[in-house]
């Protein structure tokens, strides 16, 4: 006899109550991917550090009329909401403080991937591409390169360019938004 294991998928609103009721606190690193309560790996050193030097290259180059945030929820559907290392916005007045960003508001998710290259690439981008978020950047800590995807049709992007040291990565739809990759990895 072969027993059936039946999973019940979270909405979003179903994890927001986890986060109201004390299910879940801040500090629990969890996502919401697909209605299952996903555990996000540590942050370590180098992680963290490249996504600091972001948060201050981009801060510092993009204009007013967006919003960068980092590492805070984004909603994808009504089962998924992840939480990419940073994300640009489309500039709202409120901040989003009434509701978290929806697919439609992101204009470059970025993952910065130090153990967790594959998850992002296998699980995150096509998600991200599904929901048709126009850029995403993969970083990869251990080869010092950047994976650019664009053009998301069917839950994939159409292309993808890798961009190594010594090269600049740009983001057309976004004035004023090219970068040393080198500087990412100083």
């Amino acid at each position: 006899m072969t027993v059936q294991i039946v999973r019940h998928p979270f909405t979003v609103i179903d994890y927001a109550r986890m986060r109201e009721t004390g299910i879940l606190s801040e500090d629990d690193r969890v996502e919401l991917i697909d209605g299952e309560v996903r555990v996000m790996s540590p942050i370590g050193p180098v992680h963290a550090a490249i996504v600091k030097r972001l948060n201050t290259l981009l801060g510092r180059l993009l204009p007013d009329t967006v919003i960068l945030s980092v590492q805070d929820p984004i909603q994808l559907n009504d089962y998924s909401e992840p939480q990419p290392d940073l994300a640009i916005l489309q500039y709202r007045e409120d901040f989003y403080a009434h509701a978290h960003p929806v697919a439609d508001d992101v204009l470059l998710a970025i993952e910065v991937s130090d153990t967790t290259v594959e998850y992002d690439r296998d699980e995150k981008l096509p998600r991200y591409a599904n929901a048709n978020i126009a850029k995403a950047w993969l970083i990869d800590v251990h080869n010092f390169t950047v994976e650019q995807y664009v053009q998301p049709r069917n839950g994939k992007y159409l292309v993808k360019q890798l961009v190594e040291r010594g090269d600049t990565i740009t983001a057309r739809s976004i004035a004023t938004l090219q970068l040393d990759v080198d500087r990412i990895f100083e």
